[in-house]
């Protein structure tokens, strides 16, 4: 009889958990799918024009990146990568280089007037999705010159 009730409880407390997961693990797993995922401005590496930018600048952008609201994920045939690598506009990318583990991975961000385009190539996958950040489109990169 007490055998029986503990077998019980068991399996009611199995199903309880695999019908209504505690946040954390649901957390943990959407981030695991999540495509436009926070960035530590520790492990990132911000570029512009093959220059990187300096430390507080790199902050700011990480940080704008970070606060962006994901619009809309571009489908991208097998082939095409390239046309989204390297498009044909006149917008010239911020490059940001993340460490994670052993993978590196690079986002172009393409920053227009109505919005940002970012792709993201992590070996040889290569994703692209548009983000709204008025910071982002805005953002522009101090020039500093010894001469003036």
């Amino acid at each position: 009889m007490t055998s029986g009730l503990i077998i019980t409880l068991v399996i009611g407390s199995i199903i309880k958990l695999l019908m209504s997961p505690p946040s954390i693990a649901v957390a943990w797993g959407v981030s695991k799918f999540e495509l436009h995922k926070k960035l530590d401005s520790k492990d990132v590496t911000v570029t512009f024009n093959g220059k990187n930018l300096e430390e507080e600048e790199k902050n700011r952008f990480t940080d704008y990146f970070n606060k962006a609201s994901f619009l809309k994920k571009h489908y991208i045939f097998p082939g095409n990568e390239k046309l989204f690598l390297q498009p044909e506009t006149n917008v010239t990318p911020f490059v940001m280089n993340v460490k994670r583990g052993k993978k590196d991975v690079n986002f172009f961000v393409f920053s227009y007037d109505n919005h940002v385009d970012v792709v993201k190539k992590c070996e040889e996958k290569v994703v692209s999705y548009s983000i709204s950040s008025e910071y982002l489109q805005n953002f522009t990169v101090l020039t500093t010159n010894a001469n003036h």
